[in-house]
């Protein structure tokens, strides 16, 4: 996501950095770089031209003319309109008022409205909430066999729907079902279309009317771009949304959606799914977004991650291992098992400020994921004594790990080096610090 358009943004402020004094020529031929960058990572037009002209009314102020670092001051400018464009703060989803509390989630087929049920209710009840789930899509083949499922891999309740049921009705005996129960929040899971007809919006009035959800969500599809801003707009007239949940995150996206939607509908985006996993369902933060568009990584929310999924014993004996120089093959195992818990290794190296651009570098090279889990494979095909002692790794004992993993010898001994190597630079962090380890990679050209 908005790989394309952080490449070409980070081209136009190299350029900018390289100049020891601003002008208004080169602020203006800078400014036409963004312009261009924006519209074609999809940006809607009405939205380009507002900001490119409260980013020029800012660079041409004194404030950057006389800045002694011209080029960081416009780049300032430019990160603070982005999280302006994108709403400012984050923005949190409403759970006051007398439960149950009622959430409608709207939007059209195979934008993953169904997923993202079960994904906002297993934040929900991780929140300390109540969720039930309630299958309202009564036309989609399967629909409400999707959502069952999804409740019961979650160990959610959800309500007992059949497609012979009317959704109005459905949602009515749902939010009275979900009272005598004692839960607490009830979130809808209604029909969808291929396209906006007179018929859905009809029907989602009618749902609206029936039982006033305290808060209606729209779920688009980040993939088709001006596409899902214009399908927000489309909901918004009718049912006046009060949020939108953007999906597929992760995917190839340019990102003109999720920088056009709230400036188009006045409506904030809430979270975004950037994954098949039923956790990986985030809160929007226009800054910490503005800051991963210019490659300036998102450190804040990779330390969140690492709070909610690391298990902090098994850090703290990891520590001790490699002050001691210790550090195991199936210590490397377990590192390796607490980093996939954290999300796609393509999300995590996103995040981290100039690591952005790493995977272009890689072209060539397997992918991330696939490179893991040859390696996770490769070690699983040992056995636990010689993941504890590295030098039993014979020729035979290195071929039967190639043939049990389905990899080669080549494969194997590549690994052993890589682990080897990773033990020698983690042994200079521990006796020389943080530096020397910098300086080994640089002298690695890595």
């Amino acid at each position: 996501m908005f790989e394309s358009l952080t490449d070409k943004l980070g081209q136009t402020f190299k350029r900018m950095r390289g100049q020891g004094k601003m002008s208004e020529a080169n602020i203006k031929d800078a400014l036409r770089e963004v312009r261009l960058s924006l519209l074609e990572a999809d940006v809607n037009y009405n939205v380009v031209r507002d900001f490119v002209e409260a980013v020029k009314k800012r660079a041409l102020g004194q404030d950057v003319l006389a800045s002694l670092t011209p080029g960081q001051q416009f780049i300032k400018i430019v990160a603070e309109e982005l999280t302006r464009l994108m709403g400012g703060e984050a923005a949190e989803l409403d759970l006051s008022g007398r439960p149950p509390v009622v959430i409608m989630l709207c939007g059209l087929q195979g934008s993953g409205k169904t997923t993202t049920i079960g994904k906002l209710g297993l934040r929900l009840r991780q929140k300390g909430r109540h969720p039930y789930l309630v299958p309202a899509d009564v036309y989609r083949p399967a629909a409400i066999e999707q959502l069952t499922k999804v409740g019961a891999d979650l160990n959610l309740p959800v309500h007992p729907s059949t497609t012979a049921q009317d959704p109005v009705a459905i949602c009515r005996q749902a939010v009275e079902e979900a009272e005598k129960r004692g839960l607490d929040t009830v979130l809808l899971d209604t029909a969808g279309r291929l396209h906006v007809d007179t018929e859905l919006m009809q029907e989602l009035a009618h749902i609206q009317r029936e039982v006033r959800p305290k808060q209606i969500l729209l779920v688009a599809d980040a993939m088709t771009g001006q596409d899902a801003v214009n399908v927000a707009d489309s909901f918004n007239q009718t049912l006046n949304l009060d949020g939108v949940i953007l999906t597929k995150m992760d995917g190839d996206a340019r990102g003109g959606a999720a920088l056009s939607i709230k400036a188009v509908t006045g409506k904030p985006i809430l979270f975004v799914g950037a994954g098949e996993k039923m956790d990986a369902l985030d809160v929007f933060h226009p800054d910490r977004m503005a800051s991963r568009i210019l490659g300036m990584g998102d450190m804040l929310s990779l330390i969140e991650q690492a709070q909610e999924t690391y298990d902090q014993k098994k850090a703290l004996e990891l520590q001790k291992k490699l002050k001691k120089n210790e550090f195991s093959i199936e210590d490397f195992r377990e590192h390796l098992q607490q980093l996939r818990k954290m999300g796609s290794i393509s999300d995590l190296l996103d995040k981290i400020p100039g690591m952005g651009g790493m995977q272009k570098k890689m072209q060539g090279m397997a992918p991330p994921e696939e490179e893991l889990k040859r390696i996770e494979a490769i070690i699983n095909s040992m056995t636990r004594e010689e993941r504890l002692n590295h030098a039993i790794l014979d020729g035979s004992r290195r071929r039967r790990i190639a043939k049990g993993s389905g990899t080669t010898v080549q494969d194997v001994n590549s690994f052993v080096k890589q682990y080897l190597e990773m033990k020698k630079l983690m042994k200079k962090v521990n006796r020389f610090g943080m530096r020397t380890l910098m300086r080994s990679l640089m002298g690695r050209g890595l």
